[in-house]
């Protein structure tokens, strides 16, 4: 069967938007792939969430928002620290449990932060990020300060208690917070369909009266105009706000996972006609704002920034005994 090509969508964003936009997609996807590979021979232990095939919804959030803004996640995370713009060897060194990490190489995959980058987790509980943020909106909203949170977490979690306990107070205060449901279709392992009662999950606040959008997660330009909107919306008082990222995972839920649920033609065919790199790589091809020369040249580049991250990782020290006894809180 001959491969069709991806479609092209029409695109609204300015050419340096586009290339910006490819960038930061570009970057998570090889930082990803390099952690698998770290993985793979051991460098990296415990938990570890793999972000490819859903850099479209991160990357097209950001562009959404102001640098005051917050972000708080869950455990697949690591896309979202680079789209925020913390240092890849940072975030690489605390993959591998070094001092250099952004936890000192104490938090692992799971478990980073930076307040420089408003950055707040990275947390390992399912579905913890919503109250967590619901929190940091709540605090938003007492100090009066005009700053939005983005609150992400996942379809499985999606049916947690603490999700609705959330929604509940953040409608009752109008809090300014939007919360992104990355639906990648299978959670853990067990498909939406077969999971969830209300299989269109941006409409799980009804009850409270929140408001809520599906989007094309796979799309840049979707995501960027469904941001748009609802940042507009919750940054003028009429927050909360629920957007469903439509996207897919190509990998296991994390590195131990076969993902045995699902045929491997299943994630050949959205790697095929669904790519959200390729779907940029193919608007700034037919806008002409770049020559595939261009393209290979950014490919490189951002190789090059994946490798020097990883050596400086494997340079960085182990962290010394003496840590392990410091940032505990009881």
């Amino acid at each position: 069967m001959t491969k069709k090509p991806h479609n092209i969508k029409s695109s609204n964003l300015r050419k340096k938007q586009l290339l910006d936009a490819y960038n930061k997609m570009l970057l998570i996807r090889r930082f990803e792939e390099k952690a698998g590979q770290s993985y793979g021979l051991g460098k990296i232990g415990g938990f570890c969430h793999l972000y490819i095939g859903q850099e479209a919804v991160v990357v097209g959030l950001q562009m959404c928002i102001e640098k005051s803004d917050q972000v708080i996640t869950t455990y697949r995370d690591h896309g979202h620290m680079l789209a925020c713009g913390m240092d890849p060897k940072g975030v690489m060194s605390e993959l591998y449990g070094r001092i250099d990490g952004y936890s000192k190489g104490k938090g692992g995959s799971m478990h980073m932060f930076s307040k420089k980058s408003n950055f707040y987790g990275g947390h390992g509980i399912v579905g913890a990020s919503v109250p967590l943020g619901t929190g940091l909106a709540f605090s938003n909203k007492y100090r009066n300060n005009n700053a939005v949170t983005l609150i992400y977490f996942g379809d499985g979690a999606a049916n947690q208690g603490q999700v609705y306990e959330s929604f509940n107070m953040a409608k009752l205060w109008n809090l300014p917070c939007i919360y992104i449901i990355e639906n990648n279709r299978y959670a853990m392992g067990t498909s939406v369909q077969r999971s969830s009662a209300q299989k269109d999950l941006s409409q799980r606040g009804v009850s409270f009266g929140i408001e809520g959008d599906q989007v094309d997660g796979m799309d840049i330009d979707s995501v960027v105009e469904a941001g748009k909107r609802a940042v507009d919306k919750v940054r003028n008082n009429q927050g909360p706000y629920i957007l469903e990222m439509l996207t897919y995972r190509y990998r296991g839920h994390s590195m131990s996972d076969p993902a045995q649920y699902r045929t491997r033609d299943e994630v050949k065919e959205v790697r095929d006609f669904s790519d959200p790199i390729e779907n940029v790589k193919n608007k700034i091809i037919s806008k002409k704002y770049a020559s595939e020369d261009d393209i290979k040249k950014i490919n490189n580049e951002i190789k090059n920034i994946v490798d020097i991250s990883a050596e400086f990782a494997s340079k960085s020290p182990l962290p010394p005994s003496e840590e392990l006894f410091k940032d505990i809180y009881i």
